[in-house]
């Protein structure tokens, strides 16, 4: 009988936490979009499904323009391939931009005449800074809080306008779309459904349509339409009163749902696809039922194999990366030494030494 904890193992295979992709670009390639609000955090989303973690393995990727970070899916930052970023905008946006647009009403007037200054302002000089971007429009006699400025280049970036620029120092920049993307693969809106879909449902496999319609803000209806168009490239089961779908070349059920060799444990922000590539069966992650459905405590979590056994916490000194780990329940010996090992891969990440303390269970 297929349980919760399998479906959650199958996900770990499928998520490229166990099986490792060869780099940062196959992996967002292959999730087909990663949450990036958090650069520092999600380059560890990244660098812990590949084979060699690396931070430059990624950075060097968004220098080049092959991986993007801009406003996608849903309002706020994702890693997109440069090959998907323009079809997969083009099909989401439209549900995105109500959100940010109600926020810029204030200026609503003013957007084509700021927007166009923007894309001048990039156009002459690239890969600006936000603070670069707020300064040069100051020069012109612009003044724009930064909530403000911010807003409104995530509206240009959901109209394809802008997007991620190489990277300066680890910050952040802004550069044209279409200087980034000079030749972008675009679909009519069926062909993205249904990419959309298979994409999706592979790389998170399994999942629901409510799952799918989450994440990438589609109605049901066009989770649906995308799900039915995808045909025999999607295959489905049933679990627990709801259909779950997969890739239709997966492996048997029991093969993908085995428990994880190694590693055995992950440390991962609560922003990771583990977690946020859900939200009709996110709770896979907990078959015993041991973390409050109340709220997200902490920014963080502890897997071990495949289950959310406890919240986790990172803070950064000159030499360690200490792990702060307040686990659900009483862990076993085993457990407690595969989050030594995860710790141990996170902090060799970062060049640091790893620091794990333990809070008592509750």
């Amino acid at each position: 009988m297929t349980t919760d904890r399998d479906l959650a193992r199958w996900r770990l295979r499928s998520q490229r936490l166990v099986e490792p992709a060869a780099d940062a670009e196959e992996v967002v390639r292959t999730l087909l979009a990663v949450q990036a609000e958090n650069p520092s955090q999600s380059a560890w989303a990244v660098a812990t499904r590949t084979v060699a973690p690396n931070a430059e393995d990624l950075a060097a990727a968004l220098a080049d323009g092959r991986v993007l970070r801009t406003h996608v899916l849903r309002p706020t930052w994702h890693y997109v391939h440069a090959d998907d970023a323009a079809w997969l905008l083009e099909l989401t946006a439209p549900r995105v931009l109500p959100t940010t647009d109600q926020q810029l009403r204030p200026i609503a007037d003013d957007l084509p005449r700021l927007g166009d200054l923007i894309v001048a302002l990039l156009a002459e000089t690239p890969d600006r800074t936000r603070a670069e971007v707020a300064a040069a429009l100051v020069e012109r006699g612009e003044h724009l809080t930064g909530q403000q400025l911010m807003l409104l280049l995530a509206h240009l970036e959901l109209h394809l306008l802008v997007c991620s620029g190489a990277p300066r120092d680890g910050e952040h920049t802004y550069a044209l779309f279409a200087d980034r993307v000079p030749a972008p693969r675009r679909l009519d809106r069926e062909e993205a459904l249904a990419e959309l879909a298979v994409r999706y449902l592979s790389a998170h496999a399994p999942a629901t349509d409510r799952d799918l319609a989450y994440w990438a803000t589609l109605t049901l209806t066009d989770a649906r339409r995308g799900i039915a168009a995808a045909g025999e490239r999607l295959a489905s089961f049933e679990h627990d009163g709801r259909t779950f779908w997969h890739a239709a070349d997966v492996a048997a059920v029991a093969a993908a749902s085995a428990p994880p060799e190694a590693p055995a444990a992950h440390l991962l922000q609560v922003l990771d696809e583990m977690y946020r590539g859900y939200q009709d069966s996110r709770w896979m992650l907990d078959a015993d039922g041991v973390v409050s459905r109340e709220r997200e405590a902490t920014i963080g979590m502890a897997l071990v194999d495949a289950q959310l056994v406890a919240a986790m916490r990172r803070t950064l000194t000159a030499k360690a990366a200490v792990f702060e780990i307040r686990p659900h329940r009483p862990l076993a010996e085993a457990e407690i030494g595969a989050v030594h090992d995860a710790a141990a891969r996170y902090a060799a990440f970062l060049g640091l030494e790893p620091r794990v303390e333990f809070a008592s269970a509750g």
